[in-house]
């Protein structure tokens, strides 16, 4: 097999170093073999990520061309886990790479991948992708959920769900297809094909010299912003040894009559064959950041409550305070209404009580109604009653007759004052007295004490 191939790696406009690497098989191995080439993109921030992938490819030429198996996709597969095992031991899971790695043996094309670093195939006017990117964009646009062009503008599309050395154990990716005079094959970091379109790759690589190709397709990525570190690698056929067409019986029972494009709007059929490994997912890893990190899930939205039955309202603090100082002041006007002698302090004093005017003199003292009684403040004293006494006239010249009084003389007269009981308790500022028509002269008795 004739091989021609040009390599290069940028660190970009924007990162201030360089966390890419490449390499290619040289040497006597390379004709026993096969000729393998190498990418990687490190990451886990500054060092650890040139760290992780320089140990990547290292790793894995030197344990493809070590190994003298005659299975060489073993061979391959194991070179990647070995170099995972050793990124882990020497990172303890805080640093990683991607790892995409073309073998051309015995005219077919064996492609192992991990990561997001990808591997293409240029066939005539063509352009397919290989590689399977192990990321979370990578996996929604193969599963149909969103687009390859909302893929280049997502905010998850730099997590990636498989790398080398963040965990103990790796599953590889692994694809086969026999090759043809002519075919060209593009190995490539992120760096490109996330500014670059396979479309434009895959013109650029056909149409222009190797070296050529690759400094075209480095300085388009920096001219669109070159916001990653940029590698590249274009291999092209030119021959094919007279046994290269024999495909190996052993690799029957992993091949397929196509294989995916996940980034591309529709699958391309070559009349070769390739397989693809089933794999299980590993743990999300972010690639900014040195530890495996699972891409946040998005919350989920509840459904809205129906038209025809609103949510219940409640009362807050300002509710139950306006209501509050609401049925205080009820109680309080109707506390004051209702009951006006809580209010005002102090006590009425009761109305005289009235009595009724005595017309007639009787031999029987008039019964006196006192006053409601009260406390004893002061000497009780005694009040006369005078009443109306109508005198009997003989002639318009006869005299009035004034009663004498009972202290005078102890025979009362029909025209004498009835006699006067002394109340205990009576108020001296409020006499007791019936209003007369003439008035008559009185002489008020004097009070003796009982001792």
């Amino acid at each position: 097999m004739k091989l021609r191939h040009s390599a290069r790696t940028d660190v970009g406009k924007t990162r201030d170093h360089n966390e890419d690497d490449f390499g290619i098989g040289e040497g006597a191995g390379v004709d026993q073999y096969g000729e393998l080439l190498v990418v990687c993109d490190g990451m886990g921030g500054h060092a650890a990520g040139e760290v992780a992938s320089r140990l990547g490819v290292e790793t894995i030429l030197s344990t493809y061309y070590s190994d003298s198996s005659s299975d060489r996709i073993d061979v391959l597969r194991r070179a990647f886990e070995r170099a995972n095992e050793r990124i882990h031991a020497e990172g303890r899971g805080a640093m990683g790479t991607t790892g995409v790695a073309a073998l051309f043996y015995n005219g077919m094309l064996h492609v192992a991948n991990v990561g997001d670093s990808r591997a293409y195939l240029i066939r005539n006017d063509d352009i397919c992708q290989i590689s399977r990117d192990h990321s979370l964009v990578g996996e929604q646009v193969a599963a149909g959920v969103i687009t390859a062009d909302q893929a280049k503008s997502s905010y998850y599309r730099n997590v990636i769900t498989r790398a080398l050395g963040y965990q103990s154990e790796v599953q590889v990716d692994m694809f086969h297809l026999p090759l043809q005079v002519g075919d060209t094959v593009v190995l490539c970091s992120d760096g490109l094909h996330g500014l670059v379109s396979d479309e434009e790759i895959g013109e650029i690589a056909r149409s222009m010299p190797l070296a050529d190709a690759v400094d075209r397709l480095i300085d388009l990525a920096n001219e669109r912003g070159g916001t990653d570190n940029i590698t590249t690698i274009i291999a092209h056929v030119d021959e094919l040894n007279a046994a290269a067409t024999v495909v190996d019986p052993s690799d029957s029972a992993r091949t397929t009559v196509e294989f995916p494009t996940p980034l591309a709007s529709e699958t391309i059929e070559f009349p070769a064959t390739v397989s693809l490994t089933p794999a299980d997912a590993d743990p999300v890893t972010e690639r900014t950041a040195p530890q495996p990190v699972a891409p946040p899930a998005p919350p989920p939205v509840a459904a809205p409550p129906p038209h025809d039955a609103p949510a219940p309202r409640r009362m807050n603090w300002i509710g139950a305070t306006l209501a509050a100082v609401l049925f205080t002041g009820l109680a309080l006007v109707t506390l004051f209404v209702a009951y006006p002698m809580v209010l005002a302090p102090g006590q009425a004093t009761p109305a005289p009580a009235n009595i009724p005017a005595t017309t007639a003199p009787t031999d029987t003292p008039p019964t006196i109604t006192p006053p409601p009684t009260q406390p004893l403040t002061q000497a009780p004293v005694i009040v006369p009653v005078v009443t109306e006494t109508r005198v009997p006239t003989a002639s318009p010249d006869a005299t009035t007759t004034v009663p004498s009084s009972p202290v005078a003389t102890s025979t009362p007269t029909p025209a004498a004052a009835p006699a006067v009981t002394a109340t205990p308790g009576a108020s001296p500022s409020t006499p007791i007295a019936t209003a007369t028509r003439t008035p008559i002269p009185l002489t008020l008795p004097v009070r003796t004490p009982t001792p």
